[in-house]
């Protein structure tokens, strides 16, 4: 008898108390800080072929503020919400909103509506807002790091309006290849996240109540001359907040054959390549469903029964 398939990872088992820790720091990530500019800049491209007005929008996982700045020079009249879960990335995000504060007094003087930028601490799957009260939920490689993907795309859905937009771009499965190749050589342990596949996303997007969702994928190589730089640069993308990551030193006898794994993967040109698989997603938050009479048609789910 044929033993049955094994339901896909749609989670990771990610320690949020940790991914709190590994961004606590915001000069620690500042390296790292040129793939999400890149990324930013495809996903506006994106954007640009949308047609929207936003009144109010939502940057999930803001970090320091730096897509804040982008998405206020895009929507200037519109009143921006940065939120994450690192107070002390949004400390760093109001020092850099507060070298452009005569900006957003002068819009604030210029426009009948709110406008310019508002931080605030929250959990994207517990955000501290009211339901259908923003236009537009933007996020740049944030929703990796939350271990219920799933349960973020619902609450996305509660704050956005009917006929909102999502966009959002993250980490998928084939990020990291070379570095997980190598640890692998050194121990058995798992010292990088096991992103989640694209299309199981476009499922939960589904699930959450979303109408038909686009999502993409491209894959980007960075180059390193070393092997300390491209580590470096991990760990200012966010570390590994796995709460199954073993505690304690690796140990220099393992470390080593790690490192000696990744020089073997030296490219043609001598660089050391670091593949992320990048996934791009849009999605709309439909009107609710009317019979033919005009009464709204609301879906209840029951519990799924737990496999025997």
């Amino acid at each position: 008898m044929q033993a049955p398939a094994q339901p896909p990872k749609l989670s990771a088992p990610i320690d949020l108390q940790r991914v709190r820790r590994l961004f606590a720091r915001p000069e620690r990530v500042a390296s790292a800080d040129f793939l999400r500019r890149e990324i930013a800049e495809r996903m506006l491209d994106r954007l640009g072929l949308v047609k929207i007005s936003p009144q109010r929008l939502l940057d999930a996982g803001c970090g320091t503020g730096a897509d804040l700045a982008v998405l206020q020079k895009t929507y200037a009249a519109a009143h921006i919400l940065g939120v994450d879960a690192a107070p002390a990335m949004l400390q760093a995000a109001r020092q850099r909103a507060g070298r452009s504060s005569s900006l957003n007094q002068l819009l604030s003087k210029l426009l009948p509506a709110k406008a310019g930028v508002d931080l605030l601490c929250g959990d994207f799957a517990e955000l501290p807002l009211g339901p259908l009260s923003v236009d537009l939920v933007w996020s740049n490689l944030a929703l990796h790091w939350h271990p219920q993907p799933d349960r973020v795309f619902a609450e996305w859905r509660r704050v956005l309006r009917v006929n909102g937009l999502l966009m959002f771009s993250c980490f998928g499965p084939d990020s990291l290849r070379e570095l997980r190749s190598a640890f692998a050589e050194a121990d058995l342990a798992e010292h990088t996240l096991p992103f989640v596949d694209m299309h199981d996303f476009g499922d939960q997007l589904v699930e959450a109540g979303f109408a038909t969702p686009v999502l993409d994928m491209e894959t980007i190589t960075v180059t390193y001359d070393t092997a300390a730089a491209l580590l470096a640069d991990v760990r200012a993308l966010g570390g590994n907040p796995q709460s199954t990551l073993p505690r304690g030193l690796m140990g220099r006898q393992r470390w080593q054959r790690m490192l000696a794994a990744l020089e073997r993967g030296r490219r043609a040109d001598g660089k050391l390549g670091l593949t992320f698989e990048v996934i791009y997603g849009h999605a709309f938050r439909p009107a609710a469903r009317m019979t033919s009479s005009g009464e709204a048609i609301i879906r209840f789910d029951l519990p799924r029964k737990p496999p025997r």
